[in-house]
């Protein structure tokens, strides 16, 4: 069955109307306030040890006001008491909570990995806006175990992410991969339990001064009842990251701290390569140092020689099954601190800057980075950041020795979410020749129209030596979010000559209009079903020649149970059409237009429970043909020491020209020996390419993700004329070493 555009979106709106027709209606009665903190200045230094409510000094510092339901209940006052202390010293901020539980035996520690998903199990976070700028902040939590979770925020958290640092990186948005410098210390009781945060003011970016004000938020999260409760009452739809709602932390008089690090590494790897005969055995030893120092509170420099990285996951497999580029995430943290600061464009479709693209091959292998620089920072209320890093050349994979540097300003506008910079990229090759660079000078800037709305965008162009002419793109969004509504319309334009080569393009030449409609509905009284959002999106992408290549129209309703059960239900109206024969796997797609629909089931069961499922299946047209596709994940865990998820994805794909099957799948293992200690491990497999892989890793931390990491990577081809099999072990070594305290 096929039919029109116009009646697909027109069919798309009444099914939407329709789903919403059926639901209630979002609470109207809560306001949502900033509330203010008065910061308490500490003579003498408290004993971080988890004690809070028999300690004298915590006595006297005043209680924060309680905490606001956003779920189950929205608007109710948090459900169990919670208690919450600020204060600060010369050099140290200090968050102190006590987490009262009537039923203490109830609360859930699901994982003590460092920066492992709280959202799952009884938690206290809380966000600082250190420049109260409403934009960016540092992000910190803890479970009743102890463990220790913290993130950089840029933009409120918006770009591109994966919520789970073991899987995935960051462009932009929220970087778990910033690891700073701190303790926490926790005690269960029959009373419930609580967290006492010690944060050195040198682990932190902030402008010193007298009667400073910082944006401040807290949430408590308590599995019982899936509950999660603000201290600052937010619309249905936001979160923490928030800032622009934020409340208020005042009365603060900061100093220079003083911050200067040196972070050396030492390591030796062992290689064994059977891919020859007879095998290959390579023993290597190498030594770096990264520095970190601080120029004022808000501006770091950081310096890296014979830069490793070594202890960092691998990637996680993927299968192409359509004509388009893959994405895959940084992971490697040097690159991922202060990300959000140089990311420019469209995360995940159009990056300007994308650090993959130093120290990796095009095909993931690695490129020696001998060192390079980063500034990075805030003057006043303009975001700054410099980088410039050297490779070696790979005479191998015709790699020469190259530059590359990036400069990036932006500047935020008080009070009104608002921005407006530029960014400028460069890659220059080192080997001599005159016409071996490629350049990207870009606009990008965010006018946040009140609390609801705003409007954002860049203009880029690209400067390389075989390429005149169109080599522009450019993207203007406007969205509309609040009250569980979030609408959306943007275009985005990328010219046929645009060539960021220091960058990532899922696809080139193309001129792409999109569109969302969305709205949360909450339920009214006491009843096991929650929540429904009915939503409607469309994206389609033309050719310079404006002629469609895609079209993707989804109607889709989340239905949301209070246990922490969804299912979603959606249908897909899909345009393909292609103008070259491309293979997927090994089968031929021909050249022609393609009209199809197919429907789409997810269902989520509860996460905060010991064993939960996610899954998502698609059955409907595909090109020609047919595709059957199931992908999901199985999570399991054993007290709060051992967690697996083992994710399948599956796509039986059946066309006119043949059929293919696609098999990936992957087993993550990890144990917590203590929030600190772990032993880590993934193994993979894709019948495509045929490959096998398995990556262990043992860490032993000290502090700021430094310590003691032993890794062993296995990597087989079935197909023997491939000459893919070999394994590598390297134990590292680093250690932070605090010069100026």
């Amino acid at each position: 069955m096929t039919s029109h555009p116009f009646q697909q979106l027109l069919l798309g709106v009444v099914l939407f109307c329709c789903a919403a027709g059926f639901s209630q209606t979002t609470p109207k009665n809560q306001q949502f306030n900033r509330p203010f903190y008065q910061a308490t200045f500490l003579e003498t230094e408290p004993v971080v040890d988890g004690e809070i409510r028999n300690e004298a000094l915590w006595e006297s510092v005043p209680l924060a006001p309680d905490l606001i339901q956003i779920k189950p209940s929205f608007g109710a006052p948090v459900s169990e008491k919670t208690e919450i202390r600020v204060a600060y010293s010369n050099t140290t901020f200090y968050v102190a909570v006590v987490c009262y539980d009537t039923e203490p035996d109830k609360i859930v520690v699901s994982d003590s990995r460092r920066d492992a998903d709280l959202n799952d199990e009884d938690s206290f976070l809380f966000i600082i806006d250190t420049y109260n700028d409403q934009q960016n902040g540092f992000l910190f939590g803890t479970n009743a175990q102890g463990m220790e979770y913290d993130a950089q925020i840029n933009n409120e958290g918006k770009g591109n992410n994966n919520a789970n640092r073991q899987q995935g990186g960051v462009i932009g948005g929220t970087n778990l991969n910033w690891d700073a410098t701190w303790s926490v210390r926790t005690q269960l009781g029959d009373y419930g339990w609580s967290a006492e945060f010690a944060i050195p003011l040198r682990s932190l970016r902030f402008a010193s001064g007298e009667a400073k004000t910082w944006g401040l938020n807290f949430q408590r999260n308590i599995s019982k009842n899936t509950e999660i409760a603000y201290w600052t009452s937010l619309p249905l739809g936001f979160d923490l990251k928030r800032l622009a709602l934020a409340g208020k932390l005042t009365g603060l008089n900061l100093k220079n701290p003083g911050n200067l690090k040196l972070i050396p590494y030492a390591l030796v790897q062992g290689i064994n390569d059977q891919s020859v005969s007879p095998s290959e055995q390579e023993l290597d030893a190498e030594v770096g140092m990264d520095i970190k120092y601080s120029i004022t509170p808000s501006v770091t420099l950081d310096l890296t020689y014979n830069t490793d990285f070594a202890q960092v996951e691998v990637d996680d497999e993927q299968v192409n099954l359509d004509r388009f580029n893959l994405f895959f995430p940084e992971k490697r943290a040097f690159f991922l601190e202060n990300a959000g600061q140089f990311s420019v464009g469209s995360p995940g479709e159009v990056d300007l800057f994308f650090s993959r693209r130093i120290g990796l091959g095009q095909d993931g292998s690695i490129v020696p980075i001998i060192g390079g620089a980063r500034v990075s920072g805030k003057v006043g209320q303009t975001n700054v950041g410099l980088l410039s890093m050297f490779t070696e050349d790979v005479a191998s994979a015709g790699i020469t020795e190259n530059n590359f540097s990036v400069a990036r300003v932006n500047h935020n506008f008080g009070n009104s979410r608002s921005s407006l910079g530029g960014i400028f990229v460069n890659r220059q090759g080192l080997a001599g020749l005159d016409d071996d660079f490629n350049r990207v000078y870009a606009v990008d800037g965010k006018w946040g129209i009140g609390n609801k709305a705003e409007v954002n965008g860049f203009f880029a162009k690209s400067v390389t030596p075989s390429i005149n002419g169109q080599d522009h793109a450019f993207k203007l969004l406007a969205n509309y979010e609040w009250d569980g509504w979030n609408l959306n319309a943007g275009y985005t334009e990328v010219a046929p000559g645009f060539n960021p080569e220091v960058g990532f393009l899922q696809r080139t030449a193309f001129k792409k209009p999109e569109l969302l409609i969305f709205k949360a509905h909450r339920m009214k009284g006491n009843g096991s079903f929650l929540e429904m959002r009915p939503h409607l999106s469309y994206r389609g992408y033309w050719n310079f020649d404006n002629e469609q290549v895609t079209g993707f129209l989804h109607v889709d309703n989340h239905w949301v149970w209070r246990s922490g059960f969804e299912i979603h239900t959606g249908i897909n109206f899909t345009q393909e059409r292609v103008f070259a024969p491309f293979n997927i796997s090994n089968v031929t797609v021909p050249i022609g237009e393609y009209k199809n629909e197919e429907l789409q089931f997810v269902l989520i069961t509860n996460p905060n429970n010991a064993f939960s499922v996610s899954t998502r299946t698609f059955i409907g047209g595909y090109f020609n043909g047919m595709r059957y596709s199931n992908s999901g994940t199985a999570n399991f865990r054993v007290g709060n020491k051992f967690v697996s998820s083992l994710t399948m994805s599956h796509n039986d794909i059946q066309l006119e020209t043949g059929n293919t099957t696609a098999l990936v799948g992957g087993l993550r293992l990890a144990y917590s020996f203590t929030p600190r200690i772990f032993l880590q491990s993934l193994i993979q497999r894709n019948n495509v390419s045929e490959i096998t892989s398995v990556n262990a890793r043992f860490g032993w931390l000290q502090s700021a993700n430094t310590g003691l990491f032993v890794v062993f990577n296995i990597v087989k081809d079935d197909n023997p004329l491939d000459f893919l099999d070999n394994q590598t072990l390297t134990i590292k070594y680093t250690h932070r070493f605090d010069v100026l305290k």
